[in-house]
């Protein structure tokens, strides 16, 4: 907060007596006399402020960290992806096996398991953000097209298989 100093106004700043007399600020006890209240040494000052380059070294700062956390955190959102794609997979293998348990077939889509309620709805596919893309595996023998169930994601994970094996 900066305010106007009065001619003949007596201020106390660190031990030293200050008055101004015009445009001019007298320390007490001191002869030289300083021009202008502009030029008071940083300690001097009375308003409460910072200056452009401080402001500039801040904003420098947080731009160096900016840059250092982002790749750790787009590695978090990818791993966090992956729990979701292991997640979603072992809960359509664990119902398809349900659903062969109590049919004595596979069921021919996965939306029979939504509409046969041992599935909510269909889980979204995390990395291509669709229910729609799951490659499904037939089985060997028996009924039903829908033994087994991969993402149809073409990315590979972290650590180095592709999606779609899993």
């Amino acid at each position: 907060m900066e305010r106007l100093i009065k001619n003949g106004e007596r201020l106390k700043v660190k031990g030293q007596r200050l008055k101004v007399k015009g445009k001019r600020l007298k320390v007490k006890g001191q002869r030289s006399k300083v021009k202008g209240l502009n030029l008071l040494p940083f300690a001097f000052r009375l308003s409460p402020g910072f200056t452009l380059i401080e402001l500039m070294i801040v904003m420098t700062l947080i731009g160096i960290l900016a840059a250092i956390a982002q790749p750790q955190f787009q590695q978090y959102t990818i791993r966090a992806r992956e729990a979701v794609l292991k997640e979603n997979l072992f809960t359509l293998r664990e119902v398809i096996d349900q659903y062969y348990g109590d049919k004595g077939k596979y069921p021919d889509n996965l939306q029979e398991l939504a509409d046969n309620r041992y599935i909510r709805q269909v889980p979204e596919d995390p990395f291509t953000r669709s229910a729609e893309t799951w490659v499904t595996v037939p089985p060997d023998t028996g009924e039903g097209v829908i033994f087994d169930v991969h993402s149809g994601s073409d990315l590979i994970a972290l650590n180095g298989t592709p999606y779609n094996e899993w």
